[in-house]
Protein backbone atom coordinates (compact mmCIF):
# COMPACT_ATOMS: atom_id res chain seq x y z
CA UNK A 1 0.00 0.00 0.00
CA UNK A 2 1.41 3.49 -0.69
CA UNK A 3 2.53 5.45 1.77
CA UNK A 4 1.37 8.58 -0.42
CA UNK A 5 -0.21 11.48 1.72
CA UNK A 6 -3.48 13.22 0.56
CA UNK A 7 -1.89 16.42 1.87
CA UNK A 8 1.78 17.99 2.13
CA UNK A 9 0.81 19.07 5.58
CA UNK A 10 1.54 16.25 8.38
CA UNK A 11 -1.24 14.40 9.77
CA UNK A 12 -2.04 15.10 13.32
CA UNK A 13 -2.05 11.43 14.98
CA UNK A 14 -4.50 9.41 17.36
CA UNK A 15 -4.96 5.92 18.52
CA UNK A 16 -7.50 5.95 16.15
CA UNK A 17 -5.71 6.20 13.23
CA UNK A 18 -3.89 3.38 13.91
CA UNK A 19 -5.28 0.24 12.36
CA UNK A 20 -4.05 -2.19 14.79
CA UNK A 21 -7.00 -0.43 16.80
CA UNK A 22 -9.48 -0.74 14.19
CA UNK A 23 -8.60 -4.34 13.58
CA UNK A 24 -8.82 -5.53 17.04
CA UNK A 25 -12.67 -4.65 17.48
CA UNK A 26 -12.96 -7.27 14.03
CA UNK A 27 -10.26 -9.30 15.52
CA UNK A 28 -11.84 -9.57 19.03
CA UNK A 29 -15.45 -10.16 17.65
CA UNK A 30 -14.38 -14.06 16.78
CA UNK A 31 -16.77 -13.73 13.78
CA UNK A 32 -19.81 -11.95 15.83
CA UNK A 33 -20.72 -9.17 14.25
CA UNK A 34 -22.89 -8.17 17.29
CA UNK A 35 -19.53 -7.54 18.51
CA UNK A 36 -19.09 -4.83 16.06
CA UNK A 37 -20.87 -1.94 17.83
CA UNK A 38 -21.29 -0.35 14.17
CA UNK A 39 -22.18 -3.49 12.40
CA UNK A 40 -25.67 -3.62 10.94
CA UNK A 41 -25.61 -6.20 8.69
CA UNK A 42 -27.62 -4.23 6.29
CA UNK A 43 -26.80 -1.24 3.87
CA UNK A 44 -28.31 2.18 5.50
CA UNK A 45 -31.54 3.29 3.84
CA UNK A 46 -30.82 6.63 3.08
CA UNK A 47 -28.23 4.53 0.32
CA UNK A 48 -30.61 2.70 -0.87
CA UNK A 49 -33.69 5.10 -1.30
CA UNK A 50 -31.32 7.37 -3.17
CA UNK A 51 -30.00 4.15 -5.70
CA UNK A 52 -33.30 3.69 -6.40
CA UNK A 53 -33.22 7.45 -7.93
CA UNK A 54 -29.83 7.17 -9.58
CA UNK A 55 -28.38 3.45 -10.20
CA UNK A 56 -25.37 2.77 -12.20
CA UNK A 57 -24.89 1.95 -15.66
CA UNK A 58 -21.02 1.13 -14.80
CA UNK A 59 -19.97 4.11 -13.13
CA UNK A 60 -17.14 3.59 -10.48
CA UNK A 61 -18.01 3.97 -7.08
CA UNK A 62 -16.28 3.95 -3.76
CA UNK A 63 -17.37 2.63 -0.35
CA UNK A 64 -15.09 4.57 2.55
CA UNK A 65 -14.32 2.35 5.46
CA UNK A 66 -16.25 -0.68 4.25
CA UNK A 67 -16.42 -2.84 7.29
CA UNK A 68 -18.72 -6.01 6.79
CA UNK A 69 -19.65 -4.75 3.52
CA UNK A 70 -23.60 -4.48 3.40
CA UNK A 71 -23.55 -0.87 1.89
CA UNK A 72 -20.66 -1.79 -0.79
CA UNK A 73 -22.95 -4.64 -2.29
CA UNK A 74 -25.86 -2.09 -2.38
CA UNK A 75 -23.60 0.07 -4.69
CA UNK A 76 -22.75 -2.98 -6.85
CA UNK A 77 -25.99 -4.25 -7.10
CA UNK A 78 -27.45 -0.93 -8.20
CA UNK A 79 -25.56 -1.27 -10.97
CA UNK A 80 -22.04 0.40 -9.79
CA UNK A 81 -18.52 -0.57 -11.06
CA UNK A 82 -17.73 -0.66 -7.06
CA UNK A 83 -14.28 -1.31 -4.89
CA UNK A 84 -14.72 -0.96 -1.00
CA UNK A 85 -11.79 -0.07 1.49
CA UNK A 86 -11.14 -0.85 4.98
CA UNK A 87 -7.88 0.29 7.38
CA UNK A 88 -8.96 -3.32 9.18
CA UNK A 89 -6.93 -6.20 7.29
CA UNK A 90 -9.81 -8.83 9.27
CA UNK A 91 -12.96 -6.32 8.27
CA UNK A 92 -11.80 -6.71 4.63
CA UNK A 93 -11.20 -10.45 4.80
CA UNK A 94 -14.64 -10.92 7.00
CA UNK A 95 -16.63 -8.90 3.91
CA UNK A 96 -15.02 -11.18 1.25
CA UNK A 97 -16.07 -14.42 2.93
CA UNK A 98 -19.47 -12.25 3.31
CA UNK A 99 -19.77 -11.73 -0.33
CA UNK A 100 -17.78 -14.64 -1.84
CA UNK A 101 -18.35 -14.36 -5.53
CA UNK A 102 -18.78 -10.38 -4.97
CA UNK A 103 -17.90 -7.89 -7.92
CA UNK A 104 -16.63 -5.69 -5.17
CA UNK A 105 -12.89 -5.01 -5.01
CA UNK A 106 -12.25 -5.07 -1.03
CA UNK A 107 -9.32 -3.27 -0.57
CA UNK A 108 -7.37 -2.75 2.48
CA UNK A 109 -6.80 0.70 2.95
CA UNK A 110 -5.83 3.69 4.99
CA UNK A 111 -7.39 6.81 4.62
CA UNK A 112 -4.67 8.78 5.38
CA UNK A 113 -2.06 7.37 3.40
CA UNK A 114 -4.50 6.53 0.09
CA UNK A 115 -2.99 4.94 -2.71
CA UNK A 116 -2.52 7.27 -5.66
CA UNK A 117 -5.05 5.30 -7.93
CA UNK A 118 -7.64 6.27 -5.91
CA UNK A 119 -7.18 9.96 -5.92
CA UNK A 120 -10.18 11.70 -8.03
CA UNK A 121 -11.01 8.01 -9.36
CA UNK A 122 -14.73 7.80 -8.37
CA UNK A 123 -18.02 8.94 -10.15
CA UNK A 124 -19.71 8.35 -6.74
CA UNK A 125 -18.39 8.22 -2.88
CA UNK A 126 -20.18 7.17 -0.22
CA UNK A 127 -18.79 8.02 3.14
CA UNK A 128 -20.79 6.47 6.16
CA UNK A 129 -19.61 6.83 10.17
CA UNK A 130 -15.85 6.99 8.89
CA UNK A 131 -15.42 11.10 9.72
CA UNK A 132 -16.92 10.73 13.24
CA UNK A 133 -15.27 7.53 14.14
CA UNK A 134 -11.92 9.81 14.42
CA UNK A 135 -11.29 12.39 16.27
CA UNK A 136 -12.16 16.11 15.79
CA UNK A 137 -9.00 17.30 16.04
CA UNK A 138 -8.74 15.43 12.50
CA UNK A 139 -11.64 16.54 11.05
CA UNK A 140 -9.77 18.36 8.22
CA UNK A 141 -7.77 15.72 7.29
CA UNK A 142 -10.42 13.53 7.43
CA UNK A 143 -12.46 15.42 5.25
CA UNK A 144 -10.04 16.95 2.58
CA UNK A 145 -9.52 13.24 2.08
CA UNK A 146 -12.79 12.04 1.51
CA UNK A 147 -13.37 14.91 -1.02
CA UNK A 148 -9.94 13.70 -2.41
CA UNK A 149 -11.30 11.04 -3.85
CA UNK A 150 -14.27 12.76 -6.06
CA UNK A 151 -13.54 12.86 -9.43
CA UNK A 152 -14.33 16.13 -11.04
CA UNK A 153 -18.03 15.98 -11.94
CA UNK A 154 -18.35 13.45 -9.32
CA UNK A 155 -20.61 12.95 -6.28
CA UNK A 156 -20.24 12.79 -2.80
CA UNK A 157 -22.76 11.47 -0.04
CA UNK A 158 -22.06 11.39 3.34
CA UNK A 159 -24.09 10.28 6.49
CA UNK A 160 -22.72 11.00 9.37
CA UNK A 161 -24.72 11.59 13.30
CA UNK A 162 -24.61 15.33 13.98
CA UNK A 163 -23.73 16.57 17.19
CA UNK A 164 -26.68 18.29 19.32
CA UNK A 165 -23.75 20.73 20.82
CA UNK A 166 -20.12 21.40 20.32
CA UNK A 167 -19.82 19.29 23.98
CA UNK A 168 -19.22 15.70 22.47
CA UNK A 169 -17.63 12.67 23.97
CA UNK A 170 -16.27 9.25 21.85
CA UNK A 171 -15.78 7.86 20.23
CA UNK A 172 -18.11 8.42 17.79
CA UNK A 173 -17.44 12.47 17.95
CA UNK A 174 -20.86 13.15 16.12
CA UNK A 175 -20.40 15.89 13.10
CA UNK A 176 -20.94 19.77 13.73
CA UNK A 177 -22.15 21.88 10.81
CA UNK A 178 -19.52 23.67 10.84
CA UNK A 179 -17.47 20.68 10.28
CA UNK A 180 -19.95 19.72 7.35
CA UNK A 181 -19.15 23.04 5.78
CA UNK A 182 -15.69 22.07 5.11
CA UNK A 183 -16.53 20.26 1.99
CA UNK A 184 -17.55 23.59 0.66
CA UNK A 185 -14.61 24.95 1.15
CA UNK A 186 -12.75 22.39 -0.57
CA UNK A 187 -14.83 23.29 -3.89
CA UNK A 188 -18.00 20.47 -3.57
CA UNK A 189 -21.33 22.02 -3.97
CA UNK A 190 -24.13 20.54 -1.68
CA UNK A 191 -27.15 19.87 -3.66
CA UNK A 192 -29.37 18.50 -0.59
CA UNK A 193 -29.15 17.69 2.88
CA UNK A 194 -31.99 15.26 4.70
CA UNK A 195 -31.83 15.95 8.09
CA UNK A 196 -33.48 12.92 10.86
CA UNK A 197 -33.34 11.01 14.10
CA UNK A 198 -33.15 7.21 14.27
CA UNK A 199 -34.79 5.33 17.14
CA UNK A 200 -32.28 3.00 19.14
CA UNK A 201 -33.76 -0.05 21.07
CA UNK A 202 -32.34 1.33 24.63
CA UNK A 203 -34.63 4.55 23.63
CA UNK A 204 -31.94 6.81 22.40
CA UNK A 205 -32.78 8.94 18.95
CA UNK A 206 -29.76 9.65 17.42
CA UNK A 207 -30.03 12.48 14.69
CA UNK A 208 -28.35 11.76 11.49
CA UNK A 209 -27.98 13.79 8.25
CA UNK A 210 -27.80 12.39 4.39
CA UNK A 211 -25.82 14.87 2.64
CA UNK A 212 -25.20 14.61 -1.29
CA UNK A 213 -22.55 16.82 -2.53
CA UNK A 214 -21.32 17.47 -5.75
CA UNK A 215 -17.51 18.41 -7.08
CA UNK A 216 -17.48 20.77 -10.23
CA UNK A 217 -15.69 19.81 -13.07
CA UNK A 218 -13.49 22.86 -12.71
CA UNK A 219 -12.57 22.27 -8.79
CA UNK A 220 -9.57 20.82 -7.56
Amino acid sequence: MSETKTSGSDQPHDRRTDPDWFDAIYQNAEGNPQAVPWAELAPKWPLLEWLKAHPGTGQRALDIGCGLGDNAEALAAAGYQTTAFDVSPKAVQWARERFKGSPVDYRVEDLFHLSPDLIEAFDLVYECYTIQALHPDLRHHTIEAVASLVKPGGTLLVLPRMAASEERTGPPWPLLDSELSEFCRLGLKLHSRKDYTEDRPDGRQIPHSFLIYGKPVSAG
